[in-house]
């Protein structure tokens, strides 16, 4: 299924920096490392699959977006503790955050998994109405890293991750949710 908010596979990323690869102890960065990333979540997320597709299809966002999103955010639930991630603030497989929104269902539920996405198209929306000239491709990724960061974080599209969490976290996303498409998401 494509996005109706733009074909993650035309999306350009530069992966994942070293600061994000070093997390897995990889000597590579970039895409490749990103894939890496996705590759070692890769068994963990397949558990959630059929959810991850109901929920992107229901919302008009591609699955392999949301796997690539639980793959960064949580690892596909790998790095939780007992549900939580980000000291405390954050909840769930995407990590929705406390201090802004009240979380919804268990930390690996479709309600969890639905409102994160319903967050993550609220900001894809948001960028969207910030930049209406952008391409579709340039607005789904602002999105990603809106979602990261807030709206307000992304002035340009080549330094909307300047400020995110590794100061790549679109580029990262991109790349993974591209490797998850590939494989079956």
């Amino acid at each position: 299924m494509a996005s109706v908010f733009g074909d993650i596979m035309k999306v350009e990323t530069s992966g994942a920096s070293e600061k994000t690869a070093k997390q897995d102890k990889l000597t590579v960065k970039g895409v490749e490392a990103s894939h890496k990333m996705a590759e070692t979540d890769f068994k963990r997320a397949s558990q959630y699959k059929s959810m991850v597709q109901k929920v992107g299809h229901s919302k008009g966002l591609a699955p392999a977006i949301i796997a690539g999103i639980m793959s960064r955010e949580s690892r596909a639930g790998a790095a939780l503790d007992h549900g939580w991630g980000d000291h405390g603030n954050g909840f769930g497989l995407m990590q929705v955050d406390k201090r802004f929104h009240k979380p919804l269902g268990a930390w690996d539920s479709e309600e969890h998994v639905t409102q994160a996405t319903e967050i993550l198209v609220g900001f894809i929306t948001k960028i969207q109405k910030k930049f209406p000239k952008w391409p579709k491709e340039h607005q789904l990724k602002g999105g990603i890293s809106a979602y990261n960061a807030g709206d307000k974080n992304v002035q340009t599209y080549e330094r909307m991750d300047v400020g995110t969490t590794g100061d790549d976290y679109s580029n990262d996303v991109v790349a993974r949710s591209q490797w998850f498409k590939t494989h079956g998401f």
